[in-house]
């Protein structure tokens, strides 16, 4: 009998909760209305429905030959516009200019040894797996201003 009582005065203790955090949440919408509350982030705050006028076009400089690293082991800076490249695993785009096939006669960097080996330091005779999709490393250099403020100094041996 006690297990009975038990059971039903845990059962009610967890239906009344449940109501409770219903309203709650429809208390929540009604504030709400609409589903425009602000976000706020290191951006700045915006209304979720609020459409703003798209950013333009990032520039990327034309011919600029190697960009200086800014920190030790930095992945070199892609110094032309990717726009349309595909690098997927049917293509890519990169190892026309840059394989060591095609690099003197492009005029292009050749890619580093470190792309033709193993984790185990194996050397292989095609670029690497996990190193054949360079823009997890490598990024164009654009004119873009950044995201959020910061006093980032480069290295000083890199000066």
């Amino acid at each position: 009998m006690k297990r009975l009582v038990l059971a039903v005065m845990t059962v009610g203790m967890f239906l009344a909760s449940a109501v409770q955090g219903a309203e709650e949440l429809n208390n929540q919408a009604v504030t709400n209305a609409g589903g425009i509350g602000g976000v706020e982030s290191l951006r700045g705050v915006s209304e979720l429905e609020t459409t703003r006028p798209a950013d333009d076009f990032k520039r990327f400089p034309r011919d600029q030959g190697t960009i200086d690293s800014d920190y030790v082991y930095q992945p070199p800076l892609v110094p032309h516009s990717i726009r349309n490249y595909e690098v997927s695993l049917n293509a890519n785009k990169c190892l026309a200019c840059h394989s060591w096939k095609n690099a003197k006669e492009m005029g292009a960097t050749k890619i580093s040894v470190t792309h033709y080996q193993t984790r185990e330091g194996q050397v292989l005779s095609d670029v690497s797996p996990r190193r054949y999709f360079c823009l997890q490393c490598h990024v164009p250099q654009a004119d873009a201003k950044p995201l959020v403020e910061n006093d980032f100094q480069r290295v000083d041996a890199l000066r």
